[in-house]
């Protein structure tokens, strides 16, 4: 897996060190020298991961990443800070800070490069969503709002057979108001992973009665699990059992002797990744939903309406396939006379009507200003023609009010075609042949219903 990596370091030698290294492992690498120059480069040349030293003059390490994590055109870029200090504290500063992790010197390459390939992953996941969801913000669905989100509430998954260590774990996570259930073998894993919705799991490498790289293995094959993030919790001898599981698709490690403050920090930090990456796919649904429906009626929209019609030819339909094309007669007299306030409360209230008068499997389409598309799988002329009934009646006897006192006669025409199961028609064919059916009602005087040739 190769990718663009920002080293930052004002010690001349670790820069050379550090990208002979990481080029000789056919990354592309950058340096900068100071903070100032980190943060330009991050946003001109967007690499996908950094690599920044914490003792620096000027804009020291902790900085310049608080820098780079205020601003939206670099916050998702992983941080990864290096510095020659090992105290807990200055590990805990650094996360805090929002780095992703903390490596210290002299650094050890195997080390950095699972650590590399783990965040390079998630950079890129996380770059896929980011970028469908500009659509989103764009919209206004995606709020402009830098602030981190609060982790209280957060469900996580310990997974430990040895009691005191996931207590220990527990009652940290508990700190930050995160809630920690607990399994001691597979069963309770999978038990607990399939009625709950995890938002962390931590795994201890040290458990006896399973294997846990399994127990890793087994999450990131599941679907309703395998985008959780995973922490590892190892002892110091444990290191290959800790790059197998990046391999598996671990997010992050700690060793043991266990620091409750390091802990809290790493499970915060994978939790609102977490969180942010459902939003972004929340806020993508939501863009994908506009983008397909009509916003007066809630139905579908003509781009939809062609690919489900696409699809359901493609997979055959053995009783053959209707489609219903409605549209409102002489609607543009209301328009004219009470305004389009009036005529789209009309529309509404024959779209609730047809709505709640389809079968379920049924979809619903807005076609145009008053014209409406309902797609019918399975069904074959008889049927389709007394659900078009069905559907012309009930708008014969809405009473629609658009004044006090004042009532008005809404009907439709209504233009009907079908294929048989073997057909190869196309979904172009199939709605032309309704709307053709359509027209053929309105001449015919309206408030009926027409059936169009067999589509071959």
């Amino acid at each position: 897996m190769t990718a663009r990596i920002l080293i930052v370091d004002d010690v001349a030698a670790n820069l050379r060190l550090l990208e002979a290294r990481l080029s000789a492992e056919y990354y592309q690498v950058a340096t900068a020298q100071d903070g100032h120059d980190a943060i330009a480069l991050a946003h001109s040349w967007q690499p996908d991961l950094i690599l920044l030293d914490v003792m620096m003059p000027g804009l020291d390490g902790f900085e310049t990443c608080r820098a780079l994590k205020r601003d939206r055109a670099t916050r998702h870029i992983p941080v990864v800070m290096v510095t020659s200090l090992g105290q807990n504290e200055e590990r805990v500063r650094g996360l805090e800070a929002g780095a992703d992790d903390f490596l210290t010197k002299p650094v050890d390459f195997i080390t950095l490069l699972a650590r590399t390939r783990s965040l390079v992953r998630l950079k890129r996941l996380l770059d896929e969503w980011r970028v469908r969801g500009e659509t989103a913000r764009a919209l206004g669905l995606e709020s402009d709002s830098l602030a981190l989100p609060s982790v209280s509430g957060a469900r996580a998954l310990v997974v430990d057979d040895w009691d005191e260590s996931a207590s220990a774990v527990q009652n940290a996570l508990l700190e930050e108001g995160i809630i920690a259930g607990r399994a001691t073998c597979e069963s309770e894993m999978q038990a607990l992973t399939q009625a709950i919705s995890f938002d962390l799991v931590v795994i201890s490498l040290s458990m006896v009665a399973d294997d846990p790289l399994r127990l890793a293995s087994r999450l990131r094959a599941g679907q309703s699990t395998q985008e959780i993030p995973m922490l590892v919790i190892a002892e110091t001898e444990q290191r290959d059992l800790v790059l197998r599981g990046f391999d598996l698709g671990a997010n992050d490690w700690l060793l043991r002797p266990l620091d409750a403050l390091e802990l809290r920090a790493r499970a915060r930090n994978q939790i609102r990744r977490k969180f942010y990456q459902d939003r972004m796919r929340s806020d993508l649904g939501h863009a994908l939903e506009m983008a397909l429906t009509d916003p007066l009626t809630g139905f579908y929209n003509q781009r939809y309406l062609s690919r489900h019609l696409q699809s359901l030819l493609a997979a055959g339909q053995p009783n053959g396939l209707a489609v219903l094309m409605l549209d409102v007669d002489h609607f543009k007299q209301v328009n004219d006379r009470w305004g389009h306030q009036v005529g789209d409360a009309a529309l509404t209230l024959i779209a609730q009507t047809l709505r709640s008068r389809v079968r379920v499997f049924d979809s619903i389409a807005r076609y145009g200003g008053e014209e409406f598309v309902v797609v019918m799988p399975g069904t074959g002329e008889l049927d389709a023609l007394s659900a078009a009934e069905r559907l012309r009646g009930a708008i014969e006897e809405l009473r629609f009010v658009p004044e006090t006192g004042l009532s008005h006669h809404l009907t439709v025409s209504v233009g009907v075609a079908c294929c048989a199961p073997s057909s190869a028609t196309t979904p172009e064919r199939l709605i032309q042949a309704a709307d053709k059916a359509l027209y053929a009602a309105k001449r015919a005087g309206r408030n009926r219903i027409e059936v169009a040739q067999m589509v071959p």
